[in-house]
């Protein structure tokens, strides 16, 4: 599911909100999730998972097309723990 598809799902099922409407609470659904990712935090959704951000050490890596060894930087990256209920029911 792109973007788009959720836009058209959101609407389909709340016709009383405009697509502006829709598409607003979209945005500030990710932004939130976003900022307090950066800031360091977590986004629990209870029942689908739960955001958090994991720290990745400096490291070595190698240019493919050269085999090149070049300096990766340490860095914060996202990710996604899935919840107990959306575990069980995409193994059912």
């Amino acid at each position: 599911m792109i973007r788009s598809e959720l836009l058209q799902a959101l609407a389909k099922d709340n016709p009383e909100l405009r697509a502006e409407e829709v598409e607003q609470v979209v945005d500030i659904f990710f932004d939130e999730i976003s900022e307090r990712l950066a800031e360091g935090g977590r986004v629990e959704l209870r029942g689908f998972g739960a955001f958090s951000t994991r720290e990745r050490a400096a490291r070595v890596g190698r240019n493919p097309r050269t085999g090149e060894a070049v300096n990766v930087p340490a860095k914060r990256v996202p990710y996604f723990k899935p919840g107990k209920e959306m575990r069980e029911g995409l193994n059912e």
